[in-house]
């Protein structure tokens, strides 16, 4: 193995003191001009990589930001991480990103490492439940910035408006006349399965009805459960006439249910993905989707967590809204009298 360049040899070879060598490669203290260039010039010359360890226990900074999400494979997700890690890099910092698996325990399992890594910030997003006062607790050590989690009055975050999203694009079904609509979403108890909900039951109160309780159907993960659950409503005898379900597993589960049953959309059943996705676009037909600018999400969420990193910033607890917007497609049609209700 090829022996590591010290910051020895190139004080050495740029012909100044071991302080100077080390004050100019970090660009701190005084020093001039001429060492800087002869310092650089001589780095290059040998193939000198700083040390980052010695570097992180210097500056107290180990240039690091973590993130942990429920679902790397999720494209939602993936879009916010992109985003994410294009404004940290351009700040100077890498992106340790980590999966929860939607399990409380990994989720404290990850936090713990990302401690002893000496990350200098986190971002956290939902896992399967909410609790404000870890967030608070670790604010304490490092800034920390929720993605839609229930926040603490001295909590910072993102929250996408899922309330104001789910109510319009139920208030869109209802105006199709459609009254028996299930809604396929996961963790009831997490925020945003939480608002999606109250949304949704709000947009039939509107019009003095009900949703059908059995219709609502929640769980702690959307791996295995939409194409199960989305089987078992349409082959009851009050099957459902439109789906809203979060995109892209629930969705695609809902998608083989509905075939499976040999029922087509819109002309059977319509269908609105939470979320839009490459599946609710270029499925046939495509698919109307709710939908937000996730590219804004990861920028915000990058931003702020860079403005709590400045040296000696006074921030005030913030959070920001992200809007929701219905993009309509080709799955939504009129509820029809006579539609299928029982399994073909």
């Amino acid at each position: 193995m090829k022996p590591r360049i010290t910051i020895r040899e190139v004080a050495k070879e740029a012909g100044v003191s071991i302080g100077t060598a080390s004050r100019a490669l970090n660009r701190a203290g005084r020093v001039s001009d001429a060492a800087i260039a002869a310092v650089t010039k001589a780095a290059s010359r040998l193939g000198y990589e700083p040390d980052a360890i010695a570097q992180s226990m210097r500056t107290r900074s180990s240039g690091a930001i973590g993130i942990l999400v429920s679902d790397l494979s999720n494209p939602l997700y993936a879009r916010i991480i992109i985003s994410i890690e294009a404004s940290l890099q351009a700040a100077g910092y890498a992106l340790l990103i980590a999966s929860t698996h939607n399990d409380g325990k990994r989720e404290k399992s990850l936090i713990d490492l990302f401690r002893r890594r000496r990350v200098d910030g986190l971002i956290l997003a939902p896992c399967e439940t909410e609790n404000p006062k870890l967030l608070e607790q670790l604010s304490q050590e490092m800034p920390v910035i929720a993605l839609d989690r229930d926040l603490s009055p001295v909590g910072t975050g993102v929250q996408v408006d899922h309330y104001g999203g789910a109510m319009q694009a139920t208030r869109y079904l209802l105006n199709l006349g459609h009254t028996r609509i299930a809604l396929l979403t996961p963790g009831s108890t997490l925020r945003p399965g939480r608002e999606r909900i109250a949304g949704f039951t709000d947009a039939y109160k509107e019009r003095g009805l009900m949703p059908v309780p059995k219709l609502i159907r929640s769980e702690k993960s959307s791996m295995d459960f939409a194409f199960s659950e989305a089987l078992s409503l349409l082959s009851g005898p009050q099957a459902p006439t439109a789906f809203l379900c979060l995109g892209t597993r629930i969705l695609s589960g809902v998608l083989q249910a509905l075939r499976h049953t040999g029922r087509a959309v819109p002309g059977d059943v319509s269908v609105i993905s939470i979320g839009d996705t490459d599946l609710s676009q270029l499925f046939s037909p495509s698919i109307t989707s709710l939908t937000w600018d996730l590219d804004v999400v990861g920028t915000v969420l990058s931003q702020i967590l860079l403005k709590r990193l400045e040296k000696d910033a006074e921030v005030e607890p913030e959070t920001i809204g992200i809007t929701t917007q219905l993009v309509l497609r080709e799955s939504c049609g009129p509820a029809v009298a006579g539609r299928k209700t029982t399994t073909a």
